[in-house]
């Protein structure tokens, strides 16, 4: 029975048992199959929301190429109305600029109407008159044949006299014509001979000056320890001091050519001497520049004195010393000079004017070129405010402020002037200036005013230091002659090398010629 009991007992915990485990299995499945099914809930939600973003994209990207698409529709369009405008507004252009022609054309024939009414009313004024004239010759016709023999004379004289007056006019006029002619050649032949009565050399210009060595030993005692010496000279004589391989000989280099002959003196003393240390430099470069300020009065008054001038300040002489160490392309200032007052001398000599002042004024009309390198402004302007500073002759002082034209003429000397400057400097041999490089300069001056739109012809004058532009009047106007001068200038600034300034002077003119018959 106990055996019944454990194996009832047995059988039964093993039925609950069972029962438990069947019941937990089904719990596991259910929770399972709850979890798959939450998976799939997952997987499904998951992949709703990709298609969706997906769609979302694909919608955004079809938008996008819609947009683009339509704003290149939009944008040929706006070009296709932007060149339909265009081609409007120059239509409209153009039919502003015909109906402006026809305008013109209308006011252009209208003014010839006026003018044929005109000229026809004038031919029957003149019909009018010589029908007048008609009835008065035989009025007088008449008269006459009711004159004495002493009255038809006297009316004939009369008569005659009014016709040779206007023969009389016409005989001055011709007259003048051959005086004119004969001046010219009067003229010709006075210049002739006064560029004859004058022979002076003229000096190149150049910025080197060689100083001669007794042996090469010298260059190093001229450049020192360390080079001292030869600073110490550069800085007392403002000149670059040059040693090469130049056999007994240095080079001294700068382009004012005092500075560098100041230079050169000292130089050669310090050779000379033996003892050069910057002490000694400095000491015989301050002696020499005392000594050359009197060397340059002497060299003034050696000028002065060879075209027969006295009485000069002592200014102005040292002042001309300094024009000999002075060059205008070329050609030495000092000599220029000279020469301007020899033929100036001349010339006013010729004229019966007085040579002595034609002298002074011609040798003093350059005075500015001395400073003009270290003073403000043009050598004429700078050189008139020196002898006015001087007290120089009123003459003189107009004839150098006046000899480029840059000032009225005040008298005949500065008419002289100009002429004998422009002589002196455009003879040839005076300036280094070959003839073919000058007809070139001043052919390129005048093909760059030619250039510009409206300028009729140009003419460059005074040695290509003026040109002179004539306009068309019918094409520039007054307000446009200030531009148009100025991007000539700017022109000439741009594309041309030329020393000194280019004055340009722009003419507009208009002119009305009539003939009558």
């Amino acid at each position: 029975m106990i055996t019944i009991l454990y194996i009832s007992g047995a059988l039964v915990i093993g039925l609950f048992a069972g029962w438990w485990l069947g019941e937990l299995f089904k719990k596991n499945k259910i929770k399972k199959a709850q979890e798959n099914a939450g998976e799939i809930v997952r997987e499904a939600k998951l992949k709703a929301e990709e298609t969706l973003r997906k769609a979302d994209l694909d919608g955004k990207e079809l938008l996008y190429k819609l947009r683009v698409e339509f704003e290149k529709q939009n944008a040929e369009k706006k070009e296709e109305l932007f060149q339909l405008e265009k081609r409007l507004i120059q239509r409209e252009e153009n039919l502003e600029k015909r109906l402006d022609f026809i305008e013109k054309k209308e006011k252009e024939l209208q003014a010839h109407s006026q003018e044929l009414s005109a000229h026809s009313e004038q031919l029957r004024e003149k019909d009018s008159q010589l029908a007048n004239l008609i009835e008065e010759e035989k009025e007088k016709l008449r008269r006459i044949s009711s004159l004495t023999q002493q009255e038809a004379r006297d009316l004939l004289l009369r008569r005659y006299e009014e016709e040779l007056r206007g023969e009389k006019a016409r005989m001055v006029r011709t007259m003048q014509e051959e005086v004119r002619e004969e001046a010219e050649t009067k003229a010709k032949e006075i210049i002739s001979l006064a560029i004859q009565r004058c022979a002076v050399e003229h000096t190149t210009e150049t910025t080197v000056s060689v100083v001669p060595l007794p042996n090469d030993e010298i260059k190093g005692r001229i450049i020192g320890r360390e080079g001292r010496n030869i600073r110490a000279f550069e800085m007392a004589t403002g000149v670059d001091l040059v040693i090469d391989d130049t056999p007994e000989a240095v080079s001294l280099s700068s382009f004012d050519s005092i500075r560098r002959e100041i230079a050169r003196i000292s130089l050669e003393k310090l050779v000379q001497d033996g003892r050069i240390h910057p002490a000694r430099i400095e000491e015989l470069v301050d002696k020499t520049k005392q000594e050359f300020d009197k060397k340059l009065i002497e060299q003034g008054k050696s000028a002065a004195f060879d075209v027969g001038l006295h009485n000069l300040h002592p200014e102005l002489l040292k002042l001309l010393g300094k024009l000999k160490y002075r060059t205008s392309f070329g050609q030495n200032a000092l000599q220029h000079s000279k020469e301007v007052s020899m033929i100036m001398g001349t010339l006013a000599s010729e004229l019966e004017l007085d040579p002595q002042l034609a002298r002074r004024t011609g040798l003093l009309h350059d005075i500015g070129k001395a400073v003009d390198q270290q003073v403000e402004g043009t050598h004429a302007e700078i050189g008139a405010e020196l002898l006015k500073k001087y007290g120089e002759n009123e003459v003189v002082i107009n004839a150098a402020a006046a000899h480029h034209e840059e000032i009225e003429f005040s008298s005949l000397y500065s008419l002289l002037a100009l002429v004998a400057d422009a002589i002196s400097a455009s003879r040839p041999g005076a300036r280094r200036e070959t003839l073919e490089t000058y007809v070139k300069r001043l052919k390129q001056l005048e093909n760059m005013a030619n250039s510009f739109q409206g300028v009729e012809k140009s003419y460059a004058i005074q040695a290509g230091r003026e040109i002179r532009v004539i306009v068309q009047p019918n094409r520039i106007k007054d307000e446009d002659i200030t531009l148009l001068v100025h991007d000539i200038k700017k022109k000439i600034e741009e594309e041309m090398d030329y020393p000194g300034n280019i004055k340009i002077t722009l003419i507009r003119e208009t002119r009305a010629v009539e003939y009558a018959k």
